[in-house]
């Protein structure tokens, strides 16, 4: 890996490697950070996240039994559901540690050990048998990955003939708006103080990646409008916990709260959110 490679590694962890704890503060139980799907106006966080596993289930076309990686695997949400819910022999991939233990941990509380592994470190340099899963899932993690080429085509690798990829991802709504947003203040804030390096990219890189990468597009669906509500319960989420959050680190929920308020603040005008479903075909 490269000098820039080895900071990009360094700097992506800083989030994910705080105390499982906080995350367990503002998200659902299942501590999934990525888009819920809100079926109805009643739908709690918690029912709004699993609605969304199993819209990704459908997506892949999974019936049960399957082998699943997933890519930037973070408190294992996806993972734990699809082999408690669908008998699905899972791996996880992620560069943070202190994810993997509490993974471990969930996995035998909920008598899914024999069905969920991971493994730690980046998916562009894991070396993973030739078409070996039935499907693989990146929800929220390729803004980490610096090469799309690389990343779709070692996905479109692993994957069998007919297996599916599934990858969701907040995008810039335009190349126009990626180019007077990209280095503005609340874009370099998330980078710097929460996350380290990423890029957003317009859903037209995304799409032009996969398809070089032999990929055919399955679906696409904008998930905007459920995300936006999404961090607007993490907020709310986030404001009844402020004691708890900072009681890691002081400030901690002010920073919290902040970061998810510029993510939201952007939906539409200068981000979307969508979900990408792509077939290896041949």
């Amino acid at each position: 890996m490269s000098g820039e490679g080895a900071a990009i590694t360094a700097d992506t962890n800083q989030h994910y490697d705080l105390d499982p704890d906080i995350f367990g503060q503002f998200l659902d139980p299942l501590r999934k950070y990525s888009s819920a799907l809100y079926e109805s106006d009643s739908d709690t966080l918690e029912s709004a996240q699993r609605n969304k596993l199993r819209f990704v289930a459908r997506r892949l076309g999974l019936g049960g039994g399957e082998q699943l990686l997933d890519i930037g695997c973070g408190w294992g949400s996806l993972i734990l559901f699809m082999a408690q819910e669908y008998g699905c022999h899972t791996l996880g991939v992620s560069p943070a540690p202190r994810q993997h233990e509490y993974i471990a941990e969930q996995a035998t509380v909920r008598g899914v050990a024999q069905l969920v592994h991971t493994r730690v470190g980046h998916f562009e340099e894991l070396d993973l048998p030739t078409g070996s899963v039935d499907a693989v899932t990146m929800l929220g993690s390729i803004v980490h990955m610096p090469d799309l080429d690389e990343v779709f085509r070692r996905a479109r690798a692993v994957l069998r003939r007919g297996g599916r990829l599934y990858v969701s991802e907040s995008c810039f709504r335009n190349a126009a708006a990626r180019k007077a947003f990209d280095e503005r203040a609340g874009t370099e804030f998330v980078r710097s103080d929460i996350f380290g390096w990423g890029e957003l990219r317009p859903l037209s890189e995304l799409v032009t990646a996969a398809e070089d990468a032999g990929f055919s597009i399955v679906a696409v669906d904008d998930l905007t409008d459920q995300y936006r509500r999404t961090i607007e319960d993490w907020i709310a989420n986030v404001d009844a916990a402020t004691d708890r959050i900072d009681a890691h680190q002081p400030g901690l929920a002010a920073k919290l709260q902040h970061y998810l308020e510029v993510a939201n603040a952007g939906w539409g005008y200068t981000t979307k959110h969508y979900a990408l479903t792509c077939r290896k075909a041949r």
